[in-house]
């Protein structure tokens, strides 16, 4: 498995962290956004102990809410990662980064390393922001971006699981709550949301690219991916999609000089058995390597972030 992570802390038992570990977490998430917490006895305890080791560091584990992939909830606050097939690259992205609110700590624990691939890539954000071309990034700074999904029955998660709430009366009080606007186009529920594309850091006060603008755009798929999505549904009707703030297309090139710069701030280490992941997810962009055989990596998310609020 080569080398430790440079941003490895080796520690040993089931946790709570004393002080001067404590500290040297706090600094790391300061500084670079990430840390590895290497040789904690975290999974024998089940969820309750990831969940214990959250709550110490960033304060109680939160829901999984407006979700935008497939997980199943283990209790505690504790999420299986994304379930997607193992052959799928998810790309780098900040969680929740479409939304008003987003937590500020991510956790990922590793119960079964993959046998081949299964890296979960992080992304300085701060450098993200630096290789994007002057005229682009200067763009999404005028303009910013817009999300627009469309639930489609039998296809995805449905708008009830994804939102969190069961009756299309609540529609109102939740879009009022979350900045968003809906309508109905029959069965199908479209949500829109007008976003920024860069934020400043609460603490750190660095500017950060953190969106979903490439992510959730079609021309991030793989050409057969994206080849069967058009296939099934016109551009207004994609389970996800992303614009410009004003409604324009974002240019497929564009979509591809993005990708090219969060590969230039890519880095990545392999997971050993037990190891803690954790995130400042705002300075941090995540993502997951195709992989082969098992792998099993529980999520747990802390310290909401309001936008409306500011804190």
């Amino acid at each position: 498995m080569g080398e430790p992570p440079r941003n490895c802390l080796q520690l040993t038992g089931s946790g709570p962290l004393d002080e001067g570990d404590q500290a040297r977490v706090a600094d790391l998430l300061a500084s670079d956004g990430w840390v590895v917490c290497r040789g904690l006895d975290v999974g024998a305890g089940g969820t309750a102990s990831l969940a214990g080791l959250v709550t110490q560091l960033a304060g109680a584990p939160l829901d999984y809410r407006e979700r935008s992939s497939p997980r199943t909830d283990l209790g505690h606050g504790v999420f299986t990662s994304t379930e997607y097939p193992a052959s799928e690259e998810i790309h780098l992205h900040n969680e929740n980064s479409y939304q008003t609110d987003w937590p500020m700590r991510l956790f990922f624990q590793c119960l079964q390393p993959a046998e081949e691939g299964g890296a979960t890539p992080l992304a300085d954000t701060r450098e993200v922001l630096r290789q994007i071309d002057p005229s682009v990034r200067d763009e999404f700074r005028r303009r910013g971006w817009r999300v627009v999904r469309n639930y489609h029955d039998g296809f995805g998660l449905s708008w009830r699981d994804s939102l969190g709430i069961f009756d299309a009366s609540d529609l109102d009080a939740f879009a009022a709550a979350h900045r968003l606007s809906y309508d109905w186009h029959g069965a199908v529920l479209r949500t829109s949301a007008n976003r920024a594309a860069i934020h400043r850091h609460p603490v750190t006060g660095d500017e950060v690219w953190f969106n979903h603008a490439v992510v959730f755009h079609i021309a991030a798929h793989r050409p057969d991916v994206r080849a069967g999505l058009a296939e099934l549904f016109p551009t207004d009707d994609l389970p996800t999609h992303t614009y410009f703030g004003d409604g324009a297309a974002i240019p497929d090139d564009v979509i591809e000089h993005l990708k090219d710069c969060y590969a230039a701030a890519r880095f990545r280490f392999d997971y050993l058995s037990g190891d803690v992941l954790i995130i400042d997810n705002m300075l941090v962009a995540h993502g997951r390597e195709p992989y082969r055989g098992d792998r099993r990596v529980m999520v747990s998310m802390a310290a909401p972030y309001s936008e409306v609020a500011g804190a």
